[in-house]
């Protein structure tokens, strides 16, 4: 990854990825592109951070079952770095819509349905920067240098 700045970026690998085993698979198809985990830990989401976090779907008819969905079970959160994190990121990520998401996408290939899609990701250097916050305090992070990165 020659090009584009390094930044950090959340992912939530939502409760139904969790319950799914599917962890490791998606952290490994993340990992594989080079970037680097510098937090990451498996945690409940309380109501208020839930509501925190989806704030900017208050209203929209889909807001009660993205909150519930996120509560019902531990979610695995984990920041991301590298160059181009976000834009990867959601990239890897895929549509939205498991059924509109292309193969090879984590939710192409593995996503069952629209609310419990597998995975969030930060979709731009403000909203990660807000999220990260919300999940994760200063402490909690890494730093290390990845076998390789002199080459990336």
């Amino acid at each position: 990854m020659a090009e584009g700045t390094v930044e950090r970026t959340l992912v939530l690998v939502k409760p139904d990825g969790v319950r799914r085993g599917l962890i490791g698979e998606i952290l490994g198809r993340l990992e594989r592109k080079q970037l680097r985990v510098v937090a990451a830990k498996l945690t409940s989401v309380s109501s208020v951070t839930a509501e925190t976090h989806y704030a900017e779907h208050k209203g929209k008819p889909f807001y009660p079952g993205l909150v519930t969905h996120i509560t019902s079970a531990p979610v695995f959160a984990v920041v991301l770095e590298g160059r181009s994190a976000i834009s990867v990121v959601r990239l890897i990520t895929g549509a939205t819509n498991p059924q509109t998401a292309a193969p090879g996408t984590i939710r192409g290939d593995l996503a069952l349905a629209v609310t419990p899609n597998l995975i969030h990701a930060s979709d731009s250097p403000a909203s990660a920067a807000r999220e990260i916050a919300l999940f994760f305090q200063p402490s909690e992070f890494s730093e290390y240098d990845r076998v390789g990165s002199e080459y990336a």
